[in-house]
């Protein structure tokens, strides 16, 4: 029954009439994307999972530009969690080279589209050459008004909530914050993503059904769409086909 049931809310790939996009229309000002499949693309072709990665990094790319084209104003890429660090190390030690070996070779043509680069999670734990990369792309895009990208790295919903949390109870200890006055506007002020929208659409490969502790607070009325398709193996087309179906839906925030 829950098989019948997860594959219901999937998305196999079909062929997009592109009449049905509408770019005139609704678009989602902030699409959230869990990259998912990397290793088992791989693994299908009898590769190692690392090359499945290097195939998603295309991808990244390719998604990117449709975004920007469609006028997406922020993309959120998951792109390492905290739960990550539990995989094997020469494959943790090549996802934290990748930011790197992306920006190496996409960031000018980023700059010249006018996209922001961000980084979402924790500093703690991650490489130097990691983290000077994400620092350098922030800085070197900071002034652009285009796309803003943000890559959710070392990132974690529980402990965003944790973290956000801990601030709160600090302010609340030295008297500059009343308990009475946290509210929800107040909670999501200390998160990450404190100066961005929350996502209107969250888009997963690979057909797992699940958050993945990734944005629980900022998910909460996010329409959700759901592929089988593999992250490498997803295109442009694919994307189109997640913005369609959201054109379509009716977003009612809890009202009739």
């Amino acid at each position: 029954m829950l098989e019948h049931l997860a594959r219901k809310w999937t998305r196999k790939e079909k062929q997009l009439d592109m009449t049905e996009l509408d770019r005139s229309g609704k678009i989602p000002e902030h699409v959230a994307v869990i990259m998912d499949g990397n290793g088992r693309w791989a693994n299908m072709r009898n590769l190692p999972r690392v090359a499945g990665h290097r195939a998603g990094m295309k991808t990244v790319k390719d998604v990117v530009k449709a975004a920007d084209e469609l006028g997406v104003r922020y993309m959120t890429m998951y792109a390492f969690s905290t739960e990550n660090w539990k995989r094997p190390r020469d494959e943790v030690d090549f996802l934290m080279k990748l930011p790197q070996e992306f920006l190496s070779t996409e960031l000018d043509e980023l700059i010249e589209r006018g996209v922001r680069i961000r980084m979402l999670g924790s500093k703690d734990k991650l490489p130097g050459h990691t983290l000077d990369a994400l620092l350098e792309a922030e800085k070197r895009t900071k002034d652009n008004t285009g796309l803003q990208l943000n890559f959710a790295l070392n990132y974690g919903g529980r402990d965003e909530i944790v973290n956000a949390f801990a601030e709160l109870a600090e302010l609340v200890k030295t008297g500059e914050l009343d308990p009475k006055e946290i509210n929800e506007q107040y909670i999501s002020r200390y998160l990450y993503t404190s100066d961005i929208p929350d996502p209107d659409l969250l888009i997963r490969t690979s057909g797992e059904i699940r958050l993945s502790n990734f944005m629980l607070w900022q998910l909460a009325y996010t329409e959700m769409w759901f592929t089988d398709v593999l992250w490498p193996d997803f295109t442009r087309d694919h994307f189109y086909q997640a913005i369609v179906e959201y054109q379509g839906r009716a977003r009612r925030y809890g009202a009739v």
